[in-house]
């Protein structure tokens, strides 16, 4: 569209449009210009204007907030649980409209409105109940398209049922028997995999023999603390998802017994959750067979929303509850991270809305909720019993079986994927910090979070119990001491104290020594840094060993009524009188859990107190951390770590399981195979830990690397000059035409390398996104890169695993270094164990080759990986596929071999995708 052509069917509202390669307005009238980001700022300021992701674009007209009209909102609450990549292009295609004539196309967002507000007068909207209801709160609230929606929708001729009473309840369900013993053969593995594939698909020799070797993990253990252990490592496109599934499937149907899968990324289990169709098509059989589970930290409680809507929640955090109120009726299981929720939702009114409707560590209340029978983790563990296949991840799994709270017949079958990152998931897991942030955890449990006191809420031990141990005076006295005690923990306002070196409590006075320890060892140029800061435990002041005396003497004060109390209840159960109802008896059995666990807790916190004054332990890794995030204090504490986080692990998760398939592309840290040696990864899987030898199996992957991609080693880019850094990453984009994946090892390079890049090549036609730059959360991003033609994507550890982006979206990669593990005491440590520089080189190797896998996902991607480092150590070169061509370059034959691969990309009729034009200036 030029710039004198109108839009047909504006809302004669007008609309602004704002990226890296300029500013431009539709007026009312639809007529379209660009304009200088001054005079934007000053018209949005005058009036609201149509908008697609007003933070996004308040970004980048620099400002802080934009208020406006914003079509994500709308299609929010037009189509609750329903996914649209955020952008024009992204829009266009759910709405089945022609996309914009180009990127200043601002006329495309008044047509874009017009298709939106049009679909209240559809009689196959599908969304349509509870819409009405909602709107009416949501012109309460003074929401921007109130007013527009108000002449569209009607008032339905019934009242609409509120979503807490349209939600299902669970019940409980007599206990699931232990799998049968079932034998599987390689003929019905093999029949189960033909029939996933599909009848027309290319039978794969590699995926057979690897779903035959996937299969030895269901074989019927033979001794107790032995179990089937196979460690299959599988090149990208064998199809190991697939694999795995068919004999896992297959055992389920016939055990009648449940499969837990686990993942170390969201990505992947929604990659999984889809695979399970294949399985069972038929959406009603699958919601009871197939059970996704996540942390209770990602769901929607239920509580939170209804306090929320009533009142909790004041201006945009309001509007939101209310839109979350419309997702909560649609969403499949409440999943607000990587779930239903769009992941650009929450961002659009700030992260505290977010965090407030989630379900924090410390206040669920479990059985004594209103809504726990509604209540979304409930009705998923619940569902778990009877599943035949689980899809968790890798801390769930290893958090169920150290609290023995396994649902259904236990953890008996386990197939880890990802499992090159089981060591780094076990080390967080079985991890213990005695810090601010988990010692307010605690004290909200015990009390009660302070900030909901006065509304009402059913949080802290008192309040749950109240009517239990009324008639109990031990109990009673036991909570009343408890309280008292849990006073020396931290309050809400601990870090604003310990930053200035003061505390309130014994246990802010620990922390403001350890903050003043950690300051006095930190090197003068690191003190005042933006980032974190450690020390380890060793030779500490005579303040802090006096100040964990006390903070210990003050958490066994509070441990002893914990464990009197603990002991009443279980009086209590043992013999209930009759007014225990059923309710009552699962509040009780709740508080005594969470009772033991914290009691647990405290212990593990006083075994690191005594750590303090008295001698190190070997096997733990002890330091004192100060946590900051661009400045600004996090957390401060003191950390434990195993040394060989995979000795709990085997003892609590391997052991107890009758048959675990550890299985990645990268087990082991080198796919060419000195590959024989499984050693490494014997280790890092817990195998080694078992009394029983584990199952080797590897297969290459089908690709062929030497005609598919080539590595290039540029020599003359220092890895931390910025200004170096940005002229390759920008000449390089331009030599691929965008498509290019930039990883980065720290987050400050890349934000200085994105602000140097971001204008030049959005003015050349290549979009430019970025992980911890632009206000989007990661798999949104993802999803951006993978549809808008010739976009980049720039990002850190994140993006090296877990992104799956096939076809000529991604064509390139660059690594701004080697990517060296980063000197912590808990790397010195482990470093010191492993071999030194021979445990760098591993983890490195491991990096590069995960990094390396984001390139080629299918038989005719083709690409470059380029590495900006002058003196990559040849011994690290082993991360790639053998047979790959490796090239040391400079940069200007780098972006010459990049342009010669595009070419012969095109010749081959891989067309770089059509680069959209800037339209009027």
């Amino acid at each position: 569209m030029s710039a004198t052509e109108t839009s047909q069917d504006g809302l004669g509202i007008p609309a602004l449009v704002a990226s890296h390669a300029g500013v431009w307005i539709a007026d009312a009238q639809g007529h379209v210009r660009g304009l200088g980001r001054g005079e934007a700022i000053a018209r949005a300021g005058d009036s609201p204007h149509l908008l697609l992701n007003a933070p996004v674009t308040a970004s980048r007209l620099g400002l802080g907030e934009l208020p406006g009209l914003d079509l994500l909102e709308l299609f929010a609450f037009l189509f609750p649980a329903c996914f649209v990549v955020p952008t024009p292009r992204g829009l266009a295609a759910v709405l089945d409209m022609a996309p914009p004539a180009h990127e200043g196309d601002a006329a495309f967002l008044q047509r874009a409105a017009s298709a939106l507000l049009a679909v209240p007068g559809r009689p196959d909207w599908a969304q349509r109940h509870g819409a009405w209801t909602s709107l009416q709160s949501l012109i309460r609230q003074r929401w921007a398209w109130a007013p527009h929606l108000a002449r569209l929708i009607a008032k339905p001729k019934s009242p609409e049922r509120h979503v807490f009473q349209l939600l299902p309840r669970w019940e409980e369900a007599p206990a699931r028997a232990a799998p049968r013993v079932v034998v599987l053969n390689d003929a019905e593995v093999e029949s189960e995999l033909a029939r996933l594939v599909g009848a027309g698909a290319e039978q794969r020799e590699g995926q057979r023999a690897y779903a035959r070797a996937a299969a030895r993990a269901f074989a019927p253990r033979q001794e107790a603390g032995r179990p089937h252990m196979v460690l299959a490592e599988a090149g990208t496109g064998i199809g190991k998802t697939l694999g795995y599934l068919a004999p896992a499937a297959r055992w389920a149907g016939q055990a009648d017994g449940a499969v837990w899968v686990a993942t170390y990324t969201k990505a992947l289990q929604r990659q999984l959750d889809a695979e399970t169709q294949r399985i069972w098509p038929d959406p009603a059989e699958r919601r009871d067979r197939v059970v996704v589970r996540k942390g209770r930290e990602n769901h929607l409680c239920l509580l939170n929303l209804e306090d929320a809507v009533q009142g909790g929640f004041g201006g945009r955090a309001a509007v939101f509850a209310r839109l979350a109120e419309r997702w909560a009726e649609y969403t499949r299981d409440g999943d607000m991270v990587g779930g239903d929720l769009p992941g650009w939702l929450p961002p659009l009114f700030g992260r505290t809305s977010f965090a407030g409707l989630t379900d924090r560590r410390g206040e669920c209340i479990y059985a004594a909720c209103p809504h726990y029978r509604s209540c979304f983790i409930e009705r998923a563990a619940r569902a778990s019993a009877g599943a035949d296949l689980v899809i968790a991840n890798h801390a769930l799994v290893m958090i169920n079986a150290a609290r023995g709270r396994a649902e259904g017949a236990g953890l008996n079958r386990l197939v880890f994927d990802e499992g090159h990152h089981l060591f780094d998931a076990a080390d967080a897991t079985f991890a213990v910090g005695l810090t601010g942030r988990e010692a307010v955890e605690l004290k909200n449990w015990l009390l009660g979070p302070e900030r909901a006191a006065g509304r009402g809420r059913r949080r802290g031990l008192a309040a749950r119990l109240a009517d239990c141990i009324s008639y109990d005076d031990e109990a009673a006295r036991a909570v009343e001491a408890v309280a008292e005690a849990a006073r020396a923990l931290p309050n809400e306002a601990w870090g604003a104290r310990v930053a200035a070196d003061a505390g309130d409590t014994a246990v802010e006075r620990l922390l403001a020594a350890v903050r003043a320890q950690v300051l006095a060892r930190a090197p003068a140029d690191e003190a005042d840094s933006l980032y974190g800061l450690e020390t380890e435990v060793a030779d500490v002041s005579p303040r802090l060993v006096e100040a964990a005396a006390d903070a210990a003497a003050a958490l066994q004060k509070l441990a002893r009524p914990m464990a009197q109390l603990d002991g009443r209840l279980a009086l209590l159960l043992d013999d209930p009188p009759d007014w225990l109802d059923g309710s009552a008896r699962a509040r009780v059995e709740g508080a005594r859990a969470g009772l033991q666990l914290r009691g647990q807790l405290i212990s593990a916190w006083s075994a690191l107190l005594a750590r303090l004054g008295g001698p190190a332990d070997p096997d733990f890794i002890d330091w004192l951390e100060i946590a900051r995030t661009d400045g600004r204090l996090i957390d401060v504490g003191i950390q434990r770590r195993w040394l060989d986080p995979m000795r709990p692990f085997a003892a609590t998760v391997l052991e107890a399981a009758h048959g675990v398939l550890v299985t990645s592309a990268t087990l082991r840290s080198r796919p060419d195979a000195l590959a024989d040696d499984w050693r490494e990864a014997e280790r890092r899987t817990g195998a080694a830990q078992l009394p029983g030898p584990a199952l080797h199996f590897s297969a290459a992957s089908p690709f062929d690397y030497a005609a598919q991609a080539r590595v290039l080693i540029v020599t003359d880019v220092r890895p931390r000059d910025v200004a170096a850094l940005a002229h390759a990453y920008r000449a390089l984009i331009e030599a691929a035409g965008g498509g290019t994946l930039g990883l980065f090892t720290a987050i400050a390079r890349l934000r200085a390398v994105h602000a140097r890049l971001a204008d030049p090549l959005a003015r050349s036609g290549l979009p430019l996104y970025a992980q911890h730059v632009d206000p989007i959360d990661t798999a949104t991003l993802v999803d951006m890169f993978r549809a808008e033609p010739g976009a980049s994507l720039l990002g850190t550890d994140a993006l090296r695993d877990g992104v799956d982006v096939p076809g000529e979206s991604l064509r390139q990669v660059i690594m701004e270094g080697v990517p060296w593990p980063r000197r912590t005491v808990l790397h010195a440590a482990r470093r010191a164990a492993g071999g030194g520089n021979a445990f760098d080189d591993r983890v490195t190797m491991g990096r590069l080759a995960q990094a390396f896998g984001r390139l080629i996902r299918r038989a005719d991607d083709r690409g470059h990986f380029v590495l900006l480092g002058p003196a990559v150590p040849s011994r690290l070169l082993g991360a790639f596929p053998s047979g790959v061509p490796i090239e040391r370059v400079t940069l200007d034959q780098a972006i010459a071999l990049v342009k010669a691969g595009v070419k012969a990309g095109v010749e081959a009729g891989k067309a770089v995708p059509d680069v959209p034009s800037l339209g009027p200036q």
